[in-house]
């Protein structure tokens, strides 16, 4: 059973920064897509970005390119979102999401964590 667990969340200022990670446990993840996902309250769910773990291939959300990194560590089954230049809109609950392969969607997801960037 695949588990993802996501940590560093918490409240900066706007123009700050934070790095989010994402454990992941339960398998291999060989093949698999890895993405951030986040939810603001009363609005729909944002992909923000993802990445291959086998390859490392990256892809951004519009409103976060150029601002957020996704990197994985394969070692330690890891994957983090570094959040820099954040504004108030970034508010929000951001999930980190596994689509295992030939899946058509995410399909494993984890509890998110709260980022709050205050103006």
């Amino acid at each position: 059973q695949v588990q993802l667990v996501e940590s560093g969340g918490g409240l900066v200022q706007a123009g700050g920064s934070l790095r989010l990670s994402c454990a992941a446990s339960g398998r291999t993840f060989s093949g698999y897509l890895l993405g951030w996902f986040r939810q603001a309250p009363e609005k729909e769910r944002e992909f923000v970005a993802e990445i291959r773990w086998s390859g490392g291939s990256t892809r951004y959300g519009d409103s976060v390119k150029g601002r957020f990194t996704v990197s994985r560590d394969n070692a330690k089954n890891t994957v983090y979102l570094q959040l820099d230049s954040l504004k108030p809109e970034d508010t929000a609950v951001y999930y980190c999401a596994a689509a295992s392969p030939y899946a058509a969607r995410y399909n494993y997801w984890g509890q998110g964590t709260q980022v709050t960037v205050s103006s």
